[in-house]
């Protein structure tokens, strides 16, 4: 299934929020991408409360973005929604967040993950729970090996299973790579349940923990040994269309050298990647 290049809408060039790190406030990482080529940023709840905790009301964030011509195009992380045990106050509170950042900024889905091994029924029922509470937004369920849903074809079935049309998938470098991902891996797989790709890459030797490698040391798209060309064409000949066009990179010595050189680095290797890969939507 290949895209007609007239039908592929173009969609943000976004970075997302861990590559600029944690610590950063909401008009400096706003400003640090608009001055670097993207289109868009990434949002965590934790970043939006902590912009919130800094005195910015949402109306202050509106105005930000204005002024910088960016939008928030990437709204983050929901988990532990398996079971009503792991549903505390606090999850709860977080989820409502997520929401509310989503219509705030306009972003039609949210990314959400499960690291809770729970049966696969129970993950059915309890993601079509979370599209419910979700309503008219977007649920982006993200597979990762060391997750509960930890390949392509697993998060496809409990999306399909769960009945809702707002469940769909997101497709990550890094995951697709450390899970052994083919193409044969997505081929019954509608293009359009597929909402947003992030790009990455990662090293040649897996870490032992491999969630402490996502979390703190991925290579930049087209750097490493993950074959990011290889993916995105992967994809983009499967006819997927996606709302977003997320760079994750998760690195805790590319953050150390500064939000400059990091989102200098990680865009130039993104438009590289997508130049050769994906012409129709790199950045000109």
């Amino acid at each position: 299934m290949t895209n007609a290049n007239g039908n592929l809408k173009k969609c943000p060039i976004t970075i997302s929020s861990y590559t600029l790190g944690t610590e950063v406030s909401f008009p400096k990482r706003v400003k640090t991408a608009a001055e670097n080529g993207f289109d868009g940023i990434g949002l965590r709840a934790e970043n939006y409360v902590d912009a919130l905790a800094a005195g910015l009301t949402d109306e202050d964030m509106l105005q930000i973005l204005a002024e910088h011509n960016m939008k928030v195009t990437e709204v983050e992380y929901i988990t532990q929604w398996g079971t009503a045990q792991d549903r505390t106050a606090e999850q709860q509170k977080k989820e409502q967040t997520t929401f509310h950042m989503a219509r705030l900024f306009g972003v039609k889905h949210i990314n959400c993950g499960l690291l809770e091994k729970l049966p696969e029924d129970q993950i059915i029922t309890a993601l079509g729970e979370l599209c419910d509470r979700a309503e008219e937004l977007i649920i982006g369920l993200e597979f990762m090996p060391y997750s509960g849903v930890a390949d392509l074809q697993a998060a496809w079935r409990v999306a399909e299973a769960c009945g809702r049309d707002n469940a769909q998938l997101i497709c990550d470098t890094w995951h697709w790579a450390r899970a052994n991902q083919t193409a044969e891996s997505i081929k019954n797989i509608p293009a359009d349940r597929i909402v947003s790709i992030q790009l990455c890459d990662v090293h040649e030797t897996p870490y032992k923990e491999l969630r402490e490698e996502s979390l703190h040391d991925r290579l930049a798209p087209g750097e490493g040994y993950g074959d990011t060309v290889g993916f995105a064409k992967i994809l983009k000949e499967h006819g997927v269309n996606p709302r977003v066009m997320g760079v994750e990179v998760i690195s805790d010595s590319m953050v150390a050298t500064g939000l400059e050189y990091t989102a200098i680095k990680v865009y130039n290797a993104t438009k590289k990647v997508l130049d050769e890969a994906w012409p129709e939507i790199s950045p000109k």
